[in-house]
């Protein structure tokens, strides 16, 4: 009886000891993993531009991105003009994503009859876990424009290659959370033609984008570009260069930075944006170089751009 008791109560003993054991290991589990795998960041934005601008957002491999841009006239000018919408201006394009981390497009704008085409690379993904992980995601871009407006000055000898100007650009971005996500983008712009003997042919500018999630299918945006301006000009004898009609200070004397601020709305298949912006041009060469309009003078438009994704390719 007695060597009975005892091994029942080393069964006991025994069984007791086991289940602490375990859940021990289900405690450790659940303290270490063992390292996680990698994971990559998406939707910073919910679109592949902020506004004017390019996104560190791609639209996946074998998309298709139909997008229409639409800007109306100045929202100062008045009930006669209805605020500005009486007067529009447009750009219609198609991007595709080749890969996940590739892009090419092409667009026409209306303003400045000009087409548009760039290529859109991902150098480096923001992502979490694995093997070196990345805190931002790093986008590369090349891009060119081609005017198909008549001649200024038909009766001289015209180049097709004054028609030409070419962008490039790099933006590092991350999205801080799933509210919060922030961008810049160093901008190089080359245009061919220039109309005076002293100007530049070179722009640069430090883009900034951002985006702040209201609700779950709503989201402001910001988008800025910084033009960076000549500090002297060697090529003027005039001690105020402004005033020198060849002066590079005289080509950037009346350049404004563009700003737009908006809204993005998702709907389903479609990302529907509305915004107020100084610049009418709707490529990067167009709305860069050639933003005159303040909104200090309250010289601002309203717009909106749509974009709709179809899924042409299999992944």
């Amino acid at each position: 009886m007695y060597i009975k008791s005892i091994k029942l109560l080393l069964i006991v003993i025994f069984i007791s000891f086991s289940n602490i054991l375990f859940a021990q290991d289900d405690l450790l589990s659940l303290v270490d993993n063992g390292p996680k795998p990698k994971e990559y960041i998406s939707n910073a934005f919910k679109s592949s531009r902020v506004v004017n601008g390019h996104s560190i957002e791609f639209i996946g491999k074998g998309v298709l991105d139909v997008r229409i841009l639409h800007r109306f006239g100045l929202v100062n000018s008045g009930f006669s003009n209805l605020w500005g919408l009486d007067q529009a201006s447009m750009r219609f394009g198609f991007d595709y994503g080749v890969t996940k981390n590739f892009t090419l497009g092409i667009g026409r704008s209306t303003s400045g009859k000009e087409w548009d085409g760039f290529l859109k690379y991902r150098l480096i993904h923001q992502s979490v876990g694995g093997k070196n992980p990345s805190p931002v995601s790093v986008v590369l871009i090349t891009g060119a424009t081609i005017s198909s407006a008549p001649w200024e000055f038909p009766d001289r000898k015209n180049y097709f290659s004054s028609r030409m100007g070419f962008y490039n650009e790099v933006i590092v971005g991350r999205k801080f959370n799933e509210n919060f996500s922030a961008q810049i983008a160093p901008t190089h712009i080359h245009v061919n033609l220039v109309k005076g003997a002293n100007f530049t042919n070179d722009f640069f500018a430090m883009g900034i984008g951002a985006r702040y999630k209201i609700s779950k299918r709503t989201a402001f945006v910001v988008d800025y570009h910084y033009l960076v301006r000549p500090t002297s000009d060697d090529d003027s004898d005039d001690d105020n260069s402004v005033t020198n009609t060849s002066s590079k200070a005289y080509q950037f004397k009346d350049l404004v930075n563009p700003l737009s601020i908006g809204f993005d709305v998702e709907t389903g298949g479609h990302v529907f944006q509305m915004h107020f912006s100084n610049s009418s041009g709707m490529n990067e060469k167009a709305f860069i170089t050639n933003t005159t309009k303040s909104w200090g003078k309250a010289e601002v438009s309203f717009g909106f751009n749509l974009s709709r994704v179809f899924t042409v390719a299999k992944n």
